[in-house]
């Protein structure tokens, strides 16, 4: 299993920007975790498929021959480039972060409302019964928020494969959430500093941030453990 996900930076480069810096973190098939790698993204509206090309190209020439699933959150470019390199690697999008972009377009006060009607959909049995939620949903909410029912049609492709899993397996694939925690620690010592005069002293700061995570070696332990059910369920399917 491949986690991608973006943690922002501010960056000194004539004026103060924003600027991606994607971590990728791997599962093997024990549950043993391992970060492989910390990649700066690029200047301007976000990275193309020869980006993220050249990132799992990388990844591949330094060992990873084959990856089960990728989960991300909606990267662009990110699909066409995992076909190149694994050609069978299934690309999950994380549901957490779709449900979070689909709030963006709605009004606060339809948060609530609008999250009841679209957990039918996510924790549907099949992709046949997501559809069917999923047409409900739009009856009610595309007059209002047509823009929700978009970002979901986009998404579709990279949404569906999880429900053809196991309710363990679900758990784990229908969210980043594997590296928020570490995104988390990396946010607080990124948060600490400001802003960087350059991309290599952000990356520096956290490669040190990493370095330091788990000293003892007593919380990769704690994460394998919560894995077991969902390694079962792979190891079946």
């Amino acid at each position: 299993m491949l986690f991608i996900d973006a943690i922002n930076v501010k960056i000194r480069e004539g004026q103060v920007a924003n600027r991606p810096i994607y971590l990728a973190l791997g599962v093997t098939v024990d549950g043993e975790r391992d970060i492989l790698g910390l990649w700066a993204g690029e200047h301007g509206d976000g990275e193309g498929a020869k980006y993220w090309l050249r990132v799992l190209s990388e990844i591949k020439n330094r060992g990873t021959r084959d990856v089960l699933m990728l989960v991300c959150d909606g990267l662009k470019g990110l699909p066409d480039a995992v076909g190149a390199v694994w050609e069978k690697t299934i690309v999950q999008t994380c549901i957490v972060h779709l449900l979070r972009n689909s709030f963006k377009y709605a009004s606060r006060r339809d948060w609530a409302q609008v999250a009841k009607d679209l957990k039918p959909v996510y924790t549907a049995g099949s992709e046949a019964v997501a559809l069917d939620r999923f047409a409900e949903f739009s009856g009610k909410w595309e007059r209002r928020y047509p823009a929700i029912i978009r970002l979901w049609e986009n998404a579709w492709p990279e949404f569906v494969p999880f429900l053809a899993f196991d309710r363990e397996i679900r758990t784990v694939i229908c969210t980043t959430n594997a590296i928020e925690s570490i995104n988390a620690r990396l946010r607080r010592a990124v948060n600490a500093r400001g802003h960087f005069p350059t991309e290599q002293a952000a990356l520096k700061c956290l490669y040190l941030a990493l370095m330091s995570l788990d000293p003892t070696g007593r919380g990769r332990q704690r994460w394998s453990n919560r894995w077991k059910g969902a390694l079962n369920a792979f190891d079946i399917t």
